[in-house]
């Protein structure tokens, strides 16, 4: 009788673990099928394309398997040309290093604007707090577009920033920051800004205040509680945020397409350019394998980040 005791208990604690590794399982499953279905997939689809050749036809490049049915067997016809001319032609090593120098700066002026305002939410009281969280997400209610068509409106010659300027008698005539880099600048910062700010603030919610005021009593500068101190704790929000704006303004197209001048040279554009003008898509696929690849090194430093702070 023991013993069927005992052997009815191994088996449903068993049955137990079984169940334990099969949600484990299922909840893996789930990520793991969204990343494949739109990541993997996808990325092995334009890295096909980006070893094809381009020619006209539907679709635009050539198959990298062509069967011959009279000999009964398939020629692979790989190309790495398009790679190739990348490296070899500066137009597109200037568009990579003109895409990582504005999302760079724009990166840092976000993170210098971002940084004040969560810490002053985190600080603030539970109403105030609710409401500065509000408008901090308020802009997403309204379209993209609509919020960047606003800001031509608002940079144009006769538009309210060089309305106010005049009015204030800091300058005499208009200024052209619309189609300029500047006005570039200012359309990513202000449409990532909540991309820094909401990871910093949850960074500095958690920080435990007393600690700075630990620091102040052993005789600390408020500047230097803050490098000390807020700056370590804030690190893994500093991290995320900064990577949450830079990842995608690299690519970004439809700001410096609204905003920029001719002379704005973007690796989205030029995307763009090749995939729907020039109908060259491996090469268009090429250089958005190149740019992926560009891009590891931001997600590497994350995580390595994320591992140090944790």
């Amino acid at each position: 009788m023991i013993t069927t005791t005992t052997n009815t208990t191994r088996l449903t604690l068993w049955q137990r673990l079984q169940g334990i590794r099969l949600g484990r399982w299922l909840v893996i499953l789930v990520p793991m099928l969204w990343l494949a279905a739109f990541f993997f997939i996808p990325f092995l689809v334009v890295f096909k394309i980006s070893l094809s050749e381009a020619m006209i036809a539907v679709p635009p490049y050539s198959p990298l398997l062509e069967w011959d049915p009279s000999r009964a067997y398939a020629t692979l016809k790989i190309t790495f040309g398009n790679y190739l001319f990348l490296f070899e032609s500066r137009f597109y090593l200037d568009a990579y290093l003109s895409s990582l120098r504005i999302a760079a700066v724009s990166t840092f002026f976000t993170l210098i604007i971002g940084f004040p305002v969560a810490y002053l939410i985190a600080k603030s009281g539970p109403t105030m707090r609710t409401v500065l969280l509000s408008l901090v997400i308020l802009p997403f209610w309204t379209s993209f577009l609509l919020r960047v068509y606003a800001w031509m409106s608002l940079l144009k010659k006769n538009g309210l920033v060089n309305e106010t300027l005049l009015s204030l008698g800091l300058i005499d005539q208009p200024l052209q920051i619309l189609q300029t880099d500047v006005a570039v600048y200012i359309g990513i910062v202000y449409t990532y800004l909540p991309f820094m700010i909401l990871p910093l603030y949850t960074s500095l919610e958690k920080m435990d205040i007393s600690l700075i005021e630990a620091a102040k009593d052993l005789g600390a500068k408020p500047w230097r509680a803050f490098c000390l101190v807020t700056l370590p704790l804030a690190k893994p929000g500093i991290i995320a945020g900064c990577l949450l704006v830079f990842i995608p303004a690299v690519g970004e197209f439809v700001i410096p397409a609204l905003l920029g001048g001719s002379d704005t040279l973007m690796i989205g554009r030029v995307l763009w350019d090749e995939f729907f003008l020039n109908r060259d898509w491996p090469l268009a696929s090429a250089v958005a394998i190149i740019m992926l690849i560009v891009l590891v090194g931001p997600i590497m430093f994350m995580r390595n980040g994320n591992k140090e702070a944790m």
